[in-house]
């Protein structure tokens, strides 16, 4: 049975509001959910995958498949691994080292030619440092969230989650329709690396966030 709503509790377009206004100067917060629209706008080249299958490895459906499985193998991988990140104590940077890790996978896997299993083996690097920014991430938001808006926050959190691919999506087809789909996924990765290296320079808190601190 799930627990009874507080009494006062908001709900509906009110709970909306409340969660977005708890982000309201809290910078930390705040920083998380901008990189990581920044990794999924202009890193994801998964709308491409079909193309660069084709032109690229001169391959067909087989190839499609190992381009889209290759990330959520290194997703795997990294997820399966990550009891180190409990050594981890500035939670901020490590969020911008992986998220800056990802730009440079992506990057790698259009600058490779057609070497499949080099570009794969990329594709599974930048997997693997998307799901240790997703680790680091959600423990930020979960340990400084009070446990009542934790479901707000969330709520944004799958927004900017599932949004910011379909974003990535429609930025990856402009570039690539305006110059080339290599240059589309190389210019997205930088672009990637220098989003994250934005964040933190603008939001020093953001960088020297430390487990335990107060977002």
């Amino acid at each position: 049975m799930p627990p009874e709503r507080a009494e006062g509790a908001a709900s509906g377009l009110a709970a909306v509001k409340e969660g977005f206004g708890y982000l309201r100067g809290r910078k930390v917060l705040q920083s998380t959910f901008a990189i990581d629209i920044v990794a999924m706008v202009f890193g994801m080249p998964r709308a491409l995958f079909t193309i660069i299958a084709v032109t690229t490895f001169g391959g067909g459906p087989e190839i499609v498949g190992l381009l889209f499985a290759a990330p959520a193998v290194g997703a795997l991988l990294g997820a399966a691994t990550t009891g180190w990140v409990k050594h981890v104590t500035r939670q901020g940077l490590a969020v911008v080292w992986a998220v800056a890790l990802w730009g440079v996978g992506i990057a790698a896997f259009g600058l490779v030619g057609d070497r499949l299993w080099l570009a794969l083996g990329f594709l599974a690097v930048a997997g693997a440092a998307d799901v240790i920014s997703a680790v680091f991430r959600n423990t930020i938001l979960q340990v400084t969230v009070p446990e009542h808006l934790r479901g707000r926050l969330f709520g944004i959190h799958i927004l900017v989650v599932t949004g910011g691919p379909r974003l990535g999506d429609l930025e990856a087809g402009l570039v690539a329709a305006a110059f080339s789909p290599t240059v589309s996924v190389v210019s997205g990765g930088l672009l990637c690396v220098a989003g994250a290296a934005l964040v933190a320079w603008r939001v020093p808190v953001f960088r020297r966030y430390r487990a335990g601190d107060p977002a």
